[in-house]
C-alpha cells in the first residue's frame, strides 16, 4: 500500500517580476486571468503539471472552465496565451502540459509530517517541569529510535520518487507521451527494478532502445509503456542491440572499387 503524500504550490519569488506575468497582468481583465492561471496550476499539482481533456465538454477550455468555476471566455483568452507564450505546451490536445507549475510543486510524505508532529510532541515533552529526569532520559531515547527510523523511511520514498520522475520525464520526452510519474502501478515496477539493482541510465538505455526498435512502427508504439519497458523483461532488452548498431555496408561506389583494385594491382 502506498503512502500517501501532501502536496502544495511554491509561489516563486519573482513570480510577478516575470515579463510574461506582467503582461498578462496588463491586459483586460488580467488579474483575474492571473488568479486562474494559478488554479490551473493547483488542479495539476497531483498529476506533475499535467491537464488532461476527459472530452466532458466540446472543447479544453470549455471543460476547465467548468472545472475551475471560471467564465470560458475567460479560460479560452486565458489559453491562448499561455501556449503563445510557452506558459502551456500540448502535442495531442489532449494532455497540457504547465511547465513552470512542474517547477514550484513541492510535496512530502505522511512520514515526514509525522517526524514534524513528533519533534513538536518531544519539545512539548521537554517543557513539562513534571517529567522526571529518568524518564526524560528514557523518553528521548526511544524518540530518537522512532524518528531515525520515520526519516529513513521517508528518505528511501523520496529517493523512489526522484528516479521514477527522472524515469518518466524521459519516456515521455523520447515518445512524446505523457505518463504520469503518480500511477501505482508505474511506480510499483520502476521499484521492483530498482531493488535488482538497475539503475537510472539502465531505464534509460532501455527507452532508447526499444524506441528505436519500436517508434515508427504503429502497431508496436502501443508498448511503450512503463509495464512493457521496465517488466521481467528489462534485462533482455538491456542487451539487445538496435537496427542502426547492427546495419552492414551492402553497396560499393565506382571510386571506392576503383582504389581496391589499384590497391590489389588489378589495373591491368
Amino acid at each position: 500500500m502506498s503512502e500517501r503524500r501532501y502536496f502544495w504550490l511554491k509561489l516563486k519569488e519573482d513570480f510577478f517580476e516575470s515579463k510574461r506575468i506582467k503582461k498578462l497582468r496588463k491586459m483586460a481583465g488580467g488579474d483575474t486571468l492571473t488568479i486562474i492561471y494559478l488554479k490551473m496550476q493547483l488542479k495539476s499539482i497531483k498529476t506533475d503539471g499535467v491537464l488532461t481533456y476527459t472530452g466532458l465538454e466540446s472543447s479544453f477550455a470549455e471543460e476547465l472552465a467548468l472545472d475551475l468555476d471560471e467564465s470560458p471566455d475567460d479560460v479560452l483568452l486565458l489559453l491562448n496565451y499561455l501556449s503563445a507564450t510557452g506558459l502551456i505546451e500540448t502535442s495531442d490536445n489532449i494532455n497540457f502540459f504547465l511547465p513552470y507549475a512542474l517547477q514550484s510543486i513541492g510535496s512530502e510524505s505522511a512520514s515526514a509530517e509525522r517526524v514534524r508532529n513528533h519533534r513538536e510532541k518531544q519539545k512539548s515533552l521537554h517543557c513539562n517541569a513534571d517529567v522526571t529526569e529518568v524518564k526524560r532520559i528514557g523518553n528521548v531515547d526511544i524518540e530518537k529510535d522512532i524518528e531515525k527510523d520515520i526519516e529513513k523511511e521517508d528518505i528511501l520514498s523520496d529517493k523512489l520518487d526522484s528516479a521514477v520522475k527522472e524515469i518518466i520525464f524521459y519516456l515521455n520526452e523520447k515518445t512524446g507521451k505523457a505518463f504520469k510519474t503518480t500511477t501505482k502501478t508505474t511506480k510499483e515496477v520502476i521499484s521492483a527494478r530498482l531493488r535488482e539493482k538497475f539503475s537510472v541510465d539502465d531505464f534509460k538505455r532501455v527507452i532508447d532502445i526499444k524506441v528505436a526498435q519500436w517508434g515508427k512502427d504503429p502497431k508496436m508504439q502501443e508498448y511503450l509503456r512503463p509495464q512493457t519497458l521496465f517488466g521481467t523483461k528489462m534485462e533482455s532488452y538491456l542487451q539487445s542491440q538496435t537496427k542502426q548498431e547492427t546495419q552492414i555496408k551492402t553497396t560499393v561506389t565506382d571510386e571506392e572499387w576503383e582504389k581496391y583494385c589499384k590497391e590489389h594491382g588489378w589495373n591491368d
